[in-house]
């Protein structure tokens, strides 16, 4: 696999987005990774979260090696740094980026293991992702929830939002979601519910939140509140969730197309023991590399706490392709800022340039043949 190379003591990352649900992605199925990385602390994935003192993201997603029979391991953390179970945008955007990097065409399929399971995502011609993401839960225990399951096998129920009871239904996608149908989306205080359902008691470990408005059986909207994150602009099992429970609810055919304040999803649903299919767009942002401040060596003390409240320097490139070199978990921030220092020194500008130029025009050419756009 060819990747951006990231001077020592740098990290290099890519941004991706689907449907303006954006990532930050980092490559570590060569085992290349620290432990401070791979498995890593809340406070620093708040930090590159950050939109202005980090990179800025909905979440952060690793590719690393397998534990079973996948091809990786995906692990997703939202902006808040807690970990999810899986993200239906970020697992496109993981597919797209893992195409992107090693040249694939389309018909590649990935069995990539998640806390919810294995997940296998397909580059389309279009240059679009379908993925299967498994069949649904809906059990009440496995959602988790405490509401009910109805005559269709569906946990409904109502829930009390200040003097408001709202009808709500409960899926399961490897993460939690509850549904909410409502006649107009634009009338909806919107983040007083999504504040309140996020966190209820029918909800033990939190839930994204979905409010519904249906069109035809064919086209249905949603406007999300994600878990860990608040608004966003899409979220991919979150549309899964809905039309499994618009199905269910007797609103929706089994195939729909799912409209959110990022784009359209197609969602199918072919039977009840069925997987879901969820198709959608995936695309590239930019690619960088951390520099030692924003490291998280060098962003906690001893108690923990950040160190420095200052914004990172981040240090852009226009590639695409990054080979990422492990910062040794000893490395000192001065160690790490002397390495790069001597890289600067030793590398001219015109040198720079070259390297970030050839390396976008190789991948977007390859990106744009693929796509049959070139």
């Amino acid at each position: 696999m060819t990747q951006t190379q990231a001077p020592e003591g740098m990290l290099a990352f890519s941004k991706y987005q689907g449907l303006g649900n954006d990532f930050i992605l980092i490559e570590g199925r060569g085992d290349q990774l620290p432990a401070a990385i791979h498995s890593p602390d809340p406070a620093w994935v708040r930090r590159i979260c950050d939109r202005r003192f980090g990179i800025g993201a909905d979440g952060l997603i690793l590719a690393l090696p397998p534990q079973a029979s996948g091809e990786l391991r995906m692990r997703i953390f939202n902006a808040d740094g807690s970990e999810a179970e899986m993200c239906g945008n970020g697992i496109r955007c993981l597919a797209r980026f893992l195409a992107d990097s090693d040249g694939d065409a389309a018909g590649r399929c990935w069995p990539i293991e998640t806390p919810a399971g294995m997940i296998i995502p397909e580059l389309q011609p279009d240059g679009q992702i379908r993925v299967d993401m498994g069949a649904p839960f809906l059990e009440p225990a496995s959602v988790p929830t405490t509401l009910r399951a109805n005559e269709a096998g569906l946990p409904t129920g109502e829930v009390q939002v200040g003097e408001v009871s709202l009808p709500v239904a409960a899926v399961g996608m490897g993460n939690p979601h509850v549904v909410v149908p409502v006649s107009d989306l634009t009338t909806i205080p919107f983040e007083e519910w999504g504040t309140h359902l996020e966190i209820n008691s029918a909800f033990p470990a939190k839930t994204n939140v979905h409010f519904l408005q249906v069109h035809s059986r064919s086209q249905l909207e949603i406007r999300v509140w994600e878990r860990g994150a608040g608004p966003t602009l899409a979220c991919g099992t979150g549309a899964c969730a809905t039309l499994v429970a618009a199905v269910l609810l007797g609103l929706s055919d089994r195939q729909a197309t799912v409209a959110l304040p990022g784009g359209p999803l197609e969602i199918s649903w072919a039977e009840t023991t069925a997987s879901v299919f969820m198709t959608g767009p995936a695309d590239a942002v930019f690619d960088g590399v951390i520099n030692p401040e924003l490291m998280p060596a060098a962003q906690t003390g001893s108690n923990g706490s950040l160190e420095s409240q200052q914004g990172p320097r981040l240090v852009e490139t226009k590639s695409a392709e990054s080979t990422i070199k492990p910062v040794d978990d000893d490395c000192t921030e001065a160690e790490a800022q002397a390495r790069v220092q001597a890289f600067l020194e030793s590398t001219s500008l015109d040198s720079m340039i070259n390297i970030a130029t050839e390396s976008l025009e190789q991948r977007t050419l390859s990106r744009f043949q693929r796509d049959g756009q070139g």
